[in-house]
């Protein structure tokens, strides 16, 4: 298996997904893990990983992207920014050495930018595409300054042209959901290649910490900064959103959890005493479990959102667009309640507030969906069909 990151500790989507599928997959496959990481203090989380791999080998790469030797080794290739970012070259020489020296059944890729790292091979090839990464840079595009729109669009054509090559490549295509299979299929038309093993939730380990709920209605944001639909999210929740709420509840509360959160994220928890940024938090538990509900904004972006499925695991009632719930076949009013404009999102997640049992449908039935749809040893299920039937 092969990441561009390591899969511990669970501070993004990627590392959720990456690590709770080794774990349930271990049990019948034994996993090789390269693993890319930003800085060597990484390595101390490598034992929690040998726990479910036989082997685990990491690679470093530069810790910050914009390094003037990723820049200018972007403007000369054929490959995106995304990919040279997270090109180690002694990645391919490691994979090619360790294929000479030991059988291999299958090889698992997650995200595209690591399929440039495999030598010439003959071995089965999954790629797992966690999202479409062009569709999320091209809506960021749209909303950069005028001179920077040039540069962006040329790489994101890198991107596109480069991400579609590796989905034919590929002997097996893995998305979060339907409809991201539906959009490949679509550009490639190979639907037998393509199959959906969605992102899931430990339900169990979600139901073990009680509810503590504060005083004041407490509003929650969820989400890793450094993927950008999270901070486009984040800005029309505390610009537009938020203003609506507070009219209506002004002992309301607006906590903002997620890893590397950016100057302008903090920024609003200084600039408003009812916002707290906490960023990283030591267990995400604790933050579903005291807020009255998620508020999720998302407008861009493919794949299946964490935030959703562990608020529902937790029995926290969400208001999300209609793109923050896609692919999840949640039904509107019964899992969540759904708005894709500032005010009825805002009214939406006050009414929650002020209707006892609006909340506690939505709590319980959230619970539910979750435990029967995307439990992680059901998702791993399907994932373990498909090793079996490549391998």
């Amino acid at each position: 298996m092969l990441t561009p990151y390591l899969p511990y500790p669970l501070l993004s989507g990627g590392q959720i997904r990456t690590y709770n599928l080794l774990k349930k997959l271990s049990h019948k496959h034994e996993i090789t893990l390269f693993a890319l990481i930003k800085n060597q203090a990484e390595k101390q989380y490598i034992p929690e990983l040998e726990k479910y791999c036989q082997k685990v080998r990491v690679f470093k790469r530069s810790s910050k992207p914009f390094t003037l030797k990723n820049i200018l080794f972007t403007a000369v290739s054929k490959f995106p920014f995304l990919v040279i970012r997270n090109y180690v070259p002694e990645v391919v020489t490691a994979i090619q050495q360790e294929l000479d020296d030991n059988k291999y059944n299958l090889i698992h890729a997650e995200t595209f930018y690591m399929m440039p790292h495999l030598p010439q091979i003959t071995i089965p090839t999954i790629l797992v595409e966690q999202t479409i990464e062009y569709l999320g840079y091209e809506s960021y595009a749209k909303k950069a300054h005028p001179l920077l729109k040039p540069f962006l669009y040329y790489d994101i054509a890198k991107i596109k042209r480069t991400e579609i090559h590796y989905w034919h490549q590929a002997d097996r295509l893995i998305t979060m959901s339907e409809d991201d299979k539906q959009f490949i299929n679509e550009i490639i038309d190979q639907p037998q290649k393509t199959q959906v093993v969605s992102n899931g939730v430990d339900s169990d380990w979600f139901e073990q910490m009680p509810r503590k709920l504060p005083e004041n209605p407490t509003f929650l944001s969820v989400g890793t900064f450094k993927w950008l639909p999270n901070i486009e999210a984040a800005r029309f929740l505390i610009k537009k959103v938020w203003p609506r709420i507070k009219k209506q509840i002004p002992q309301a509360r607006l906590w903002i959890v997620g890893n590397a959160p950016t100057d302008e994220i903090i920024k609003y928890g200084e600039e408003d005493v009812q916002i707290e940024v906490s960023g990283r938090i030591e267990d995400i538990r604790t933050a579903f479990k005291q807020s009255h509900l998620l508020v999720a904004p998302v407008f861009s972006g493919k794949g299946t959102r964490y935030k959703i499925l562990e608020a529902m695991a937790s029995g926290t009632p969400i208001v999300a667009t209609s793109t923050a719930v896609e692919g999840l076949n949640v039904q509107n009013n019964k899992h969540v309640l759904v708005a894709d404009q500032a005010d009825k999102m805002a009214d939406y997640a006050v009414e929650i507030i002020n209707d006892s049992d609006l909340w506690h449908k939505l709590s319980a039935n959230g619970k539910n969906f979750v435990k029967q749809n995307y439990d992680w040893q059901l998702i791993s299920q399907k994932l373990d069909k498909i090793y079996e039937s490549m391998g």
